[in-house]
């Protein structure tokens, strides 16, 4: 290249070290260029295309050789248009140069263009025939930009993209801006990474990043190990496990659907068939999805001890929520390396940002995190390209039945397979007909099988139906309770024989009532809901753990009250449940944790003779009008929809009991299928709101989803919160805090970034909205907030807790009883 010093030392790429050195900007786009040839060689591209893929990430600062950039990092002069949206421009300007390196025609390299400018996390968005555009990159830079287009062509000279169709052009629209992002942030590290003076000729620079990149990957943890073969678990398999180290592998893109009952072994049989997966090439690593936090939580912490096993090496796991930081078990975990361990590692760079946490080996999150990859938001493709390696593992699938998350789940699976991945999904309780909606979203066929448990793999010629073993615990039967006193004389009667006793409520405020009556009537009781302060709900969890769970004691004659938190987050066991009725789908979840672990307490040791679940309900026989469930129970009769609380209630007690597995699916089906019976004419009202506030929200998320079919460019990104990946009322996060002696201080004790999240609890915001809750600019919150960002400041509304818990008029906070509504309702 000629004028070669010149150009290093008029187009500087970062501001000046400590030092005073300005690294240039061809300096730097070789850096990630090199990074960028050791991420892509694991994917297997021909030689022409690897080469001009690298070549792109190479050119992904094209736009800071011009004037603006340069001017805005010397002088702090306005970019005119920022550098990444002008190596759009000047991709386009020196179009006829790049064709004739990569091929392609026109309005296919076009696109391609907006994908290398779109490391930043969104879509170029200005026109590009905008004539002011050629002034601010000014002539010098125009022509030395061609220069370095060409010089960098030479590194790669096999680049070409020439044999590539549309529809594989479609799949990498999505997935370059991923690739090209993470290279640009491992390549941006300054530590990695130092600032060279101009001095070294491009190809002996290059020589050396070469070196340093190859030193940088395995320092970020990326330098996924091969996958490994051997048993994975030292005990006798499962039907449902047997099924998935046998089944056949079909070629290319594969996904699997696991159909069993609750503790039967899901998770051991879906690590079965992704260590298959990933040995037969389907995959480089895994993304275990899970509904909630806590769920995650509990995978981790399972993930941690097995998938080491699955790799030649030691792999990197992280934790993907936005409460990860509080994860004990991810925080020991933090800052390893694979030098010097045998066990999974995470290095500081993965666990420092959620969305580097997707490029993981292995990564265990929440299904949002996934979701965020086919939503319009910023960094959406590089959660892409993270998945797009990955076998993703979606648990507890029926939990994203929602019309607007199944839309989501739906989209995702669409993109993953587009991106050559593949993808397991979990389930207990899931519809038939939501099981169909997603094989046809990732273009296949279902069989309708009826079997149960079942392994439907896509595309297969039918469903792999297993034998049906029947729980140690036997079946569960099923009896109506007519109200609560009902269930107060219950639970007074089995505790007091020593049994350990569960209450679920549907609601927050019928739990804190359900205590209340306990107490009244003698009956100690512990509570466990979503509404208390961080800090508070995980002691709780510890204690009723040590209590209820798998090795508790203590628990004879103890009796907790809970709302769902308790269907599937925690691993815990009681003799009696009483439960408000709730949709089947929820009930079987519920009565996952009644006899659990029968290895530790088996029939003789319990102190009632057969597991029973006790459902508060009205007779379903019986429905005078509308408000036949809100007679029985109080807020929770709001909580889901009352036709398929009605026909749970018709099912389940015709029934009589729950048979697992066998009777599992006729119960669903006939709760939330094709098998549900004609609604009551007074409940019809109801069932034609649900249904129709279910096409509302499934317009709603496909008008929310990325269009894949407009391409990269015609997906304009917004922040996250803009568009949510779930719906539902909204919160507002109140932030605990109480006086002491300097000021104001984080409920939960430390002040630092863990010690204020320990101290957040949520309220529905429909609750809060009318209270008078502190000024913002108190003069005390005032001065606690001085130094916070304004994001920070709307994220969160800050509470003092006064006397006996007293936040404001109608509002109070206990530890031991969580947010408390003075008027007694929520």
């Amino acid at each position: 290249m000629y004028r070669l010093a010149e150009v290093l030392a008029l187009w500087p790429g970062k501001s000046a070290a400590a030092d005073g050195v300005e690294h240039p900007a061809l300096y730097h786009m070789l850096d990630v260029a090199a990074v960028a040839e050791i991420l892509i060689e694991p994917w297997g591209f021909l030689r022409p295309v690897r080469d001009a893929l690298v070549l792109l990430a190479g050119l992904h600062d094209l736009g800071k050789i011009s004037d603006s950039f340069r001017n805005m990092l010397r002088d702090g002069t306005r970019q005119y248009r920022r550098h990444w949206e002008m190596t759009e421009v000047l991709l386009y300007r020196h179009d006829s140069v790049i064709g004739e390196i990569l091929g392609l025609e026109v309005y296919q390299r076009k696109s391609l263009y907006a994908c290398v400018a779109g490391h930043h996390g969104r879509p170029p968005s200005g026109p590009l025939d905008d004539f002011r555009l050629d002034y601010h990159i000014g002539e010098q830079a125009m022509r030395d930009a061609c220069e370095v287009i060409r010089a960098f062509s030479a590194f790669w000279p096999d680049a070409s993209l020439s044999d590539m169709d549309d529809s594989t052009l479609q799949a990498l629209e999505w997935w370059l801006p991923g690739f090209i992002t993470t290279a640009d942030w491992i390549g941006s590290n300054t530590e990695w990474f130092p600032a060279t003076a101009p001095g070294p000729g491009l190809a002996e620079y290059l020589a050396g990043a070469r070196g340093r990149a190859a030193r940088a990957v395995t320092a970020a943890g990326l330098d996924a190990p091969s996958p490994a073969a051997g048993p994975l678990f030292d005990l006798a398999p499962r039907p449902m496990q047997a099924a998935c180290s046998a089944v056949p592998l079909p070629d290319g893109p594969m996904l699997a659907v696991i159909e069993d009952e609750t503790g039967s072994g899901k998770t051991e049989a879906a690590l079965i068939l992704a260590q298959r997966m990933m040995l037969a090439g389907k995959g480089r690593g895994l993304f275990f999805a899970l509904p909630t936090t806590a769920t995650a939580d509990a995978m981790f912490a399972r993930a941690r001890d097995v998938v080491g096993c699955m790799f030649a090496a030691p792999p990197s796991l992280t934790l993907a929520h936005g409460r990860a930081a509080l994860s004990q078990d991810f925080k020991a975990l933090r800052g390893t390396s694979a030098r010097y361990s045998d066990a999974p590692v995470c290095s500081d760079w993965l666990a420092d940002n959620r969305r580097r946490a997707l490029l993981a080996t292995v990564g265990v999150g929440t299904i949002d995190q996934a979701l965020l990859s086919v939503l319009p938001t910023r960094f959406a493709t590089l959660r892409h390209y993270g998945l797009a390696s990955k076998i993703l593992i979606v648990d507890e699938v029926h939990e994203m039945g929602a019309p607007y998350m199944a839309t989501e789940l739906a989209q995702l699976l669409r993109l993953h397979r587009m991106a050559g991945g593949s993808a397991i999904l979990l389930t207990a309780t899931l519809p038939l007909a939501q099981r169909r909606m997603l094989l046809e979203a990732w273009g296949a066929e279902d069989d309708g099988s009826r079997a149960y448990p079942v392994l439907t793999v896509a595309g297969a010629r039918r469903a792999e139906a297993l034998p049906q073993v029947a729980s140690p615990r036997g079946p569960v039967a099923v009896t109506r309770l007519s109200d609560d006193e009902a269930a107060v004389a219950l639970l007074r009667e089995k505790a007091a024989a020593g049994a350990a006793c569960l209450w679920v409520r549907n609601a927050v405020d019928d739990a804190i009532a359900a205590v209340d009556a306990l107490r009244d009537a003698g009956i100690p009781a512990d509570l466990l809901h979503a509404r208390f302060a961080l800090a508070d709900r995980l002691r709780h969890e510890s204690r009723l753990l040590s209590r209820f769970g798998k090795a508790g004691e203590g628990r004879a004659g103890q009796v907790l009250v809970a709302t769902q938190v308790v269907e599937s987050s925690l691993d815990l066991d009681f003799d009696v449940m009483v439960s408000d009725l709730a949709p089947m789908a929820a009930l079987i979840q519920r009565a996952g944790r009644l006899w659990r672990h029968m290895d530790r307490r088996p029939t003789a040791a319990r102190p009632v003779p057969a597991p029973m679940l006790h459902v508060i309900s009205p007779d379903p026989e019986v429905v005078e009008d509308d408000q036949w469930l809100h007679r029985v129970l109080d807020r929770g009769a709001w909580v889901y929809p009352l036709d398929l609380q009605w026909r749970t209630a018709r099912a389940l007690f015709d029934a009589g009991r729950i048979d697992a597995p066998g009777g599992l699916r006729d119960l669903i089906e006939a709760a939330h299928g094709a098998d549900a019976p004609p609604i009551p004419a007074t409940l019809e009202a109801a069932e034609i709101t649900r249904e129709g506030e279910g096409f509302a929200e499934a317009n709603q998320a496909r008008r929310n989803l990325v269009r894949i079919e407009d391409g990269y460019r015609g997906n304009p990104a917004a922040p996250d919160t803009d568009y949510p990946t779930r719906l539902g009322r909204p919160q507002r996060v109140l932030l605990l805090v109480k006086r002491k002696a300097g000021g104001l201080a984080p409920y939960a004790g430390s002040n630092d970034a863990e010690g204020w999240q320990l101290s957040e609890v949520q309220a529905a915001e429909h609750r809060v909205a009318h209270l008078d809750l502190p000024k913002q600019d108190n003069p005390e919150i005032a001065a606690l907030t001085a130094d916070w960002p304004e994001w920070r400041k709307r994220a969160a509304t800050i509470c003092t807790i006064g006397e006996g818990g007293r936040i404001c008029e109608g509002l109070h906070y206990d530890a031991n009883t969580g947010i408390v509504f003075d008027d007694g309702r929520g």
